[in-house]
C-alpha cells in the first residue's frame, strides 16, 4: 500500500508541474488545440531616409498575439530590428553589467622610477647653476641701471641736452692663434734669416724649454761652452790677478786687469761696468764678497762649475774671447742664450747650434727621472732673431746636428 500511495503521489505532482509549464509556454492557448501560424515574408531593409524617418516618428506598439504575449515572427522582427538598430552609447558603470557592450581600450600611462642619486645631484647642479645665471644677470641689470643714473645726474648737473649713449659692456672673446709647426734646423734657420729686418746685425737667439723644475736644487741646469765659430761680437773680458798671473792675462788679449784697485773701483762706480766676462784666480774669490752683489744679477760673478775661476788664465782669456758662452735656466725653465750673427752662413749656425746643444745635454741633472734623452727634458727648441718672430724646430735635427758636432770633435 505504501508504494501506492508513492506512485500517486508522484504522478500528480508531475501533472502539477506540466499544466504550469503549458500556462507559462508562449506556444499554449486557452482556445484549445495549436493553430498553425503561417511565416510572413521578410520585409526588405529600409534606407537610409527611411530610417531617419522612422526615428523621428513616434514609436508604435509591436503587434501581439491574441493572446497579449509575441509570436515568433514578431520576436525575430523585433531581434532584426535592434541588431539594425545603431549601438547606444554605454557608460563605464553600464557596461559593466552588459554582455555585448563595445570594448573600452584601457588608458596606459608611463612608468614611474625613482631618481637615482646621480639624478638628484645633476638636478642640484643645474638648479645651482641655473642660480647663479641668474644672480649674474640681476647684477648685469643693476650695474646697467647704476650707469643709466649716473648719465642722468652728470648730464642734470652740467646741463647738456643731448642724451649720450653709452654702449653696454660685453664680454670680447680672446681668438687664439694657432701653433706653429716645427719644421727642420735648417728651414728654420733660412726662415729666422729671412725675418731679419732691422738696420743693425741681429743676433740669432735659441730659447729652449726644459723639463725640469727650478725650485728643486738636484735639477739646475746651468754650464758653459766655446761655440766653434764665435757669437760674432766682441766681448770685453777682465781678469782679478796680481803678479805673474796679471802679465800672462794681459798678454792673452784681457780688456781690463787688475787686482784690489779694481775691486774699488767697480764698488765706488755706481754699478758703471766696462767688460762683459769677468775672470778670476782662487786667491781672489774672498775678496771678490764686497762686489757680490752688482756682479751677481748680472750674471758676470767668476763661478769654479763655469772655468771662470781658473789658476790658466791665459787659455780662459783666450777661450772667452774666442766665443765662450755660458747659459742658465731662469724661474720658468727656459734656456736663452745667443748662438751667431744673422750675417753667418747657414752652415756655421747649424754647427754653433749642434755645440749647444750637446752641451745642454751633457748639463742634464740626475736627479730627473724617467726621461730619455730628449724626450721628457727638451719640450720644445725655438730659434729666433732679436726682433723677429720664433720658429719651433723639431727634435730629429737637433739631435742630427749634435751628433754631427760630436763627429767633428772627435776627427
Amino acid at each position: 500500500m505504501a508504494h501506492l500511495r508513492l506512485l500517486r503521489h508522484h504522478s500528480l505532482h508531475c501533472n502539477h508541474n506540466l499544466s504550469l509549464l503549458r500556462s507559462i509556454s508562449p506556444f499554449s492557448s486557452s482556445s484549445g488545440p495549436i493553430k498553425p501560424v503561417a511565416y510572413p515574408v521578410k520585409p526588405k531593409e529600409p534606407s537610409a531616409e527611411e530610417e531617419t524617418t522612422q526615428n523621428q516618428a513616434p514609436t508604435q506598439e509591436q503587434p501581439t498575439s491574441s493572446s497579449g504575449r509575441l509570436g515568433i515572427a514578431e520576436t525575430l522582427d523585433l531581434l532584426e530590428s535592434l541588431k539594425s538598430s545603431p549601438s547606444p552609447t554605454w557608460t563605464r558603470e553600464e557596461a559593466r553589467f552588459m554582455k555585448d557592450a563595445p570594448v573600452i581600450t584601457p588608458v596606459s600611462y608611463a612608468a614611474k622610477v625613482a631618481p637615482l642619486p646621480e639624478d638628484r645631484e645633476m638636478e642640484k647642479q643645474e638648479e645651482t647653476e641655473e642660480k647663479e645665471k641668474q644672480e649674474a644677470q640681476e647684477q648685469l641689470n643693476r650695474e646697467a641701471m647704476r650707469m643709466e643714473s649716473d648719465v642722468r645726474a652728470r648730464r642734470h648737473i652740467f646741463g647738456l641736452q643731448q642724451e649720450e649713449k653709452i654702449p653696454y659692456p660685453t664680454l670680447i672673446r680672446v681668438e687664439k692663434k694657432p701653433q706653429k709647426v716645427a719644421v727642420d734646423l735648417m728651414e728654420a734657420i733660412r726662415q729666422v734669416k729671412a725675418n731679419a729686418k732691422r738696420n743693425f746685425v741681429e743676433t740669432v737667439e735659441a730659447h729652449v724649454n726644459l723639463g725640469v723644475d727650478p725650485r728643486r736644487g738636484d735639477q739646475m741646469v746651468r754650464g758653459a761652452l766655446t761655440l766653434p765659430h764665435g757669437t760674432g761680437k766682441t766681448v770685453r773680458v777682465a781678469v782679478f790677478a796680481e803678479g805673474a798671473a796679471a802679465e800672462e792675462a794681459r798678454a792673452a788679449g784681457a780688456d781690463v786687469v787688475g787686482g784690489d784697485e779694481l775691486i774699488e773701483q767697480i764698488r765706488t762706480g755706481g754699478g758703471k761696468l766696462n767688460f762683459d766676462k769677468c775672470i778670476a784666480t782662487p786667491m781672489y774669490m774672498p775678496r771678490l764678497s764686497k762686489i757680490a752683489r752688482i756682479l751677481g744679477p748680472r750674471g758676470l760673478m767668476p763661478n769654479p762649475k763655469l772655468g771662470s775661476v781658473t789658476s790658466d788664465v791665459s787659455n780662459a782669456v783666450k777661450a772667452a774671447k774666442s766665443g765662450r758662452i755660458d747659459f742658465k735656466i731662469d724661474k720658468t725653465a727656459i734656456v736663452h742664450v745667443g748662438l751667431g750673427k744673422v750675417n753667418f752662413s747657414e752652415e756655421v749656425l747649424r754647427e754653433n747650434i749642434g755645440a749647444f746643444v750637446n752641451a745642454l745635454l751633457l748639463a742634464k741633472p740626475a736627479g730627473l727621472k724617467k726621461t730619455s734623452k730628449y724626450a721628457g727634458y727638451v719640450k720644445n727648441f725655438t730659434l729666433s732673431c732679436t726682433m723677429g718672430p720664433g720658429f719651433p724646430v723639431t727634435v730629429q735635427s737637433l739631435s742630427a746636428a749634435a751628433d754631427h758636432y760630436s763627429k767633428l770633435q772627435v776627427k
